[in-house]
This record gives structure tokens, C-alpha cells and sequence, in this order.
């Protein structure tokens, strides 16, 4: 457990983001955490660095369960965590969560006496904790000591195998020593992160063989758009496939100014794809071609996309299984009506040349024809998407009837 969020052991996989904010400025550390929370994250990760960061984490906390957000608030600890845990035992008590990296715990004989420190911490205030190992940050003395073993044994592995193996080694060791220490196995979760898909993969499937353990997934430093999306769905894809896997984070670079959410946004539509989980609305939209050089089609799904995300917390509160909800935005009279059809609510808009109507269709069946212009367009189809869902979610009421 984290919080009132259960890890492992069969339950639903859980998404988790990071705030990229100054933690020691509450006010916008708790803003990003709500923010995030309203997106769909279930857990939310927040650097605790500084002393100022260590003493703002109470405060934090105040002003997100104020706000009516109860996803579970995680430190992350590198370097200093130790010292920090001990200094603000408020900090300690507020935080539902620690993610400690081996790599970064401590040098030389410092290394597990710092790390049995945040261990104990945990055991004293009953908090679960991350052990997250990071090919960037990985135990060198580890590394350099398996490559000398590699040489002397002549075992023929790369370099890259053999930090794989070290990061596998690494959280496996740390996991026992944090046994060692008092921490229960409900108390620990793995994970092993790279940045290269293919190793990330090879790692995992390891590392699960290995352990039981909850584990973590997500593809570190994934970069920006399309790269990151695309790179970190093509792991999580994989590895969720083959039911592994029970946490999951997705490590977009925001672009300067740009919405934190959409890492959250990608987790969760990852999830959606692999049936895995519901989280809100799917809408089918047309890709476009030749016969749909309008881009009303276009400007329709992404207004409901954003209209549909903009409802999701009064939805939330209000209606029940609305996330099921399938729609569909459709340019052309080609594949238009079919899913159109196919989709709860779905409309097929006039591709180039076609009548200027656009036929709705509820579960199934043909409802309405709708005409005018661009806005009046979306005005009419929000209308008929709100009408629905208080119909079919709210109540046990059949939902709109054909007409």
C-alpha cells in the first residue's frame, strides 16, 4: 500500500508522476500536485533536496488534502535523504512514500549505513519505500568489479550487459538489505531504469524472474513530443503485455512553459490501449487524406478532446463508469459512419465534395443530423456528449433513444 493506493498483488497498475516545480515553494509545488492529480496521476514523486524543500513538504501536503487530492505524495531522495529524514521528522511523517537510488546513497563504507538509515525511517513511521536503481547514477564500484570479473573469467559480455546485470544485482541487493533493516516485502517496490528501450526490456524481464516485488516501469529521460511518447510506449507496451510491471511512469521533457499533464496524459492513454485500465472517454478521430482537405474534422476532435478532459473532475465526482465511454470523430463518408456506429456517440463530418450533414449516431443507431457552422457543430455535439453521460452514467436510465 501507498497511501490508500494498493501496489502489487494483482491490483490495477498504477500511474505516477513527477513535479517539476521548487519544492520549497509550496504554493506551486501543491498546485502542480493537484494539477496532476486531476490528469489522472495516482501517485505524485516531488524532489526533497534541500533543507527549504525537507521543511515546505508538511505545508504541501496541507494544501493538496485541503484541495480534496488524496493521491499519496513521494519523496525523492538523492544524496542527502539520510540527513534530511532525520532533520525534518515533519517531512518524514507527511510523506506517504520514499524512493531512495542505491547509486546515489553514499560512497564506500558510507553507502549502507546511510541507506539502512532511510530504511529505518520508513520502519519507524510505517512508509513504504522505492528502491530505484538508474543506469546514469549506477554503483560504479559495482560496475568497475563485474567488468574486471568479466575480463579475468573471459565471459565475452559488453559493456551493456554488463551494467544490466549490475543494475538487476543492485536492486536485488538493496532489496535485502532493506529487509534487513526491518522494512516488510509489502513495504518495497523495485525499479531499474535506462533510457535505452531494448535494455530496459532485457532488464526487466530479468529482474522480474528474480523477485517478487512490486515493480516500477518507466523509460528515464525519454525526451520531448512524439520521441518520448513513442519510445516509452514501445517498452511499457511490451513489458505490460507480458504482465509486468504495477507502477508505471512516462518521463517526458516538458517543453519550456509546457503542461506537465501530458506525461500523465501518455500513462494513462498506455494503459487505456493495452485494456488494462479506464481512465476517460477514448475518442476515435480520422486521420484525414485526400477526401478530407476540410479541417473541421479536425478542429471537432480536439475540441472534444479538451472539452472532455476539462469535464473529467466534475465527471468524477458526479457520474460513475463514464470512462468507458467510446467516441468517434470521423471526416469522411468512407470509414465515417461504420465508426461512427461502432462508438457510443460518433459523428461522421462531409468529406471534400459530400453533403454538407453530418449524421449522429448513439449506440448504434442513427439520432440526428446536424448542419450549420464549425461552432455550432461543437456546441450541439458537447451538448448531446453531456446529455448522454448524465443519462447513461448518473442514472439507471436507458440512454438516448434513436431518433
Amino acid at each position: 500500500m501507498v497511501g490508500d493506493i494498493q501496489v502489487g498483488g494483482g491490483a490495477p497498475v498504477v500511474v505516477q508522476s513527477m513535479t517539476n516545480t521548487e519544492t520549497s515553494e509550496a504554493k506551486s509545488t501543491a498546485g502542480q500536485i493537484i494539477a496532476l492529480a486531476n490528469a489522472g496521476s495516482e501517485l505524485v514523486r516531488i524532489t526533497v533536496n534541500t533543507d527549504e524543500a525537507a521543511a515546505a513538504v508538511p505545508e504541501i501536503r496541507k494544501r493538496v488534502r485541503d484541495a480534496g487530492i488524496s493521491a499519496p505524495i513521494i519523496g525523492d531522495f538523492h544524496f542527502n535523504g539520510h540527513k534530511l529524514l532525520i532533520d525534518h521528522p515533519d517531512c518524514a511523517v507527511a510523506l506517504d512514500k520514499y524512493r531512495i537510488n542505491p547509486g546515489n546513497v553514499g560512497r564506500g563504507s558510507k553507502r549502507d549505513i546511510q541507506f539502512s538509515t532511510i530504511c529505518k525511517v520508513a520502519v519507524d513511521h510505517n512508509k513504504p519505500v522505492r528502491i530505484g536503481v538508474n543506469v546514469g547514477s549506477l554503483n560504479q564500484e559495482l560496475v568497475m568489479r563485474k567488468m574486471q570479473e568479466n575480463t579475468d573469467r573471459d565471459l565475452g559480455l559488453d559493456s551493456e550487459d554488463i551494467i544490466n546485470e549490475c543494475m538487476v544485482i543492485s536492486a536485488l541487493q538493496s532489496t535485502e538489505l532493506a529487509l534487513e533493516n526491518g522494512l516488510r516485502q509489502d513495504q518495497i517496490i523495485i525499479s531499474c531504469k535506462s533510457s535505452t528501450p531494448l535494455h530496459l526490456i532485457q532488464v526487466y524481464r530479468d529482474l522480474s524472474s528474480k523477485t517478487d516485488q512490486p515493480l516500477h516501469l518507466g523509460l528515464t529521460e525519454a525526451g520531448m513530443g512524439i520521441k518520448g511518447v513513442a519510445w516509452s510506449a514501445s517498452v511499457l507496451g511490451v513489458l505490460l503485455s507480458e504482465g509486468i510491471g504495477d507502477t508505471i511512469r512516462v518521463s517526458l521533457t516538458p517543453r519550456p512553459g509546457g503542461d506537465r499533464c501530458e506525461e500523465v496524459y501518455a500513462a494513462c492513454e498506455i494503459l487505456q490501449s493495452l485494456g488494462l485500465r479506464s481512465f476517460a472517454p477514448s475518442i476515435t478521430a480520422c486521420p484525414g487524406c485526400g477526401r478530407t482537405t476540410s479541417t473541421v474534422f479536425q478542429e471537432l476532435a480536439e475540441q472534444t478532446q479538451a472539452y472532455v478532459r476539462d469535464k473529467m473532475p466534475e465527471w468524477k465526482l458526479k457520474y460513475h463508469g463514464f470512462e468507458d465511454l467510446k467516441l468517434a470523430v470521423m471526416g469522411c463518408v468512407v470509414n465515417g459512419p461504420g465508426e461512427s456506429k461502432a462508438a457510443n456517440i460518433g459523428i461522421s463530418l462531409p468529406g471534400t465534395g459530400e453533403s454538407p450533414s453530418c449524421p449522429v449516431y448513439v449506440d448504434g443507431q442513427k439520432y440526428k443530423t446536424l448542419t450549420g457552422t464549425p461552432d455550432q457543430l461543437a456546441n450541439e455535439f458537447r451538448q448531446i456528449i453531456d446529455e448522454y453521460v448524465e443519462t447513461k452514467y448518473a442514472h439507471e436510465e436507458p440512454a438516448l433513444a434513436a431518433k
